[in-house]
């Protein structure tokens, strides 16, 4: 199994990024999704994650500002981030069933 995640860049402190994560050959990744983040220098930290019911939970950093979805036929796994800060700089990994995907990278920088 292999997940590309994508969306990552620079961003203005306030802008807003959407990242995505897909398995590579196009499966459904349905049940429990994570969003991840390593920040430099920082050891890898929880950011969100998405069950198979519609539940969600957020790391207290980045709650009300980012959004963890999925697409209806569970094939892309979504991080909506808004109102991002310097502190938000990561790469940030999606995670499915035990797999990680490859990480992409998002500076929040003016």
């Amino acid at each position: 199994v292999q997940l590309q995640a994508s969306g990552g860049g620079l961003v203005q402190p306030g802008g807003s990024l959407t990242l995505s994560c897909s398995h590579s050959e196009g499966a459904k990744m349905p049940g429990y999704g994570y969003w991840h983040r390593q920040r430099l220098g920082k050891d890898r930290e929880f950011v969100a994650m998405l069950g198979s019911t519609g539940n969600t939970n957020y790391a207290d950093s980045v709650k009300g500002r980012f959004t963890v979805s999925r697409d209806i036929a569970e094939t892309t796994l979504y991080l909506e981030m808004k109102d991002l800060t310097p502190d938000d700089t990561a790469v940030y990994y999606c995670k499915w069933s035990g797999h990680w995907g490859q990480g992409t990278l998002v500076t929040v920088s003016s």
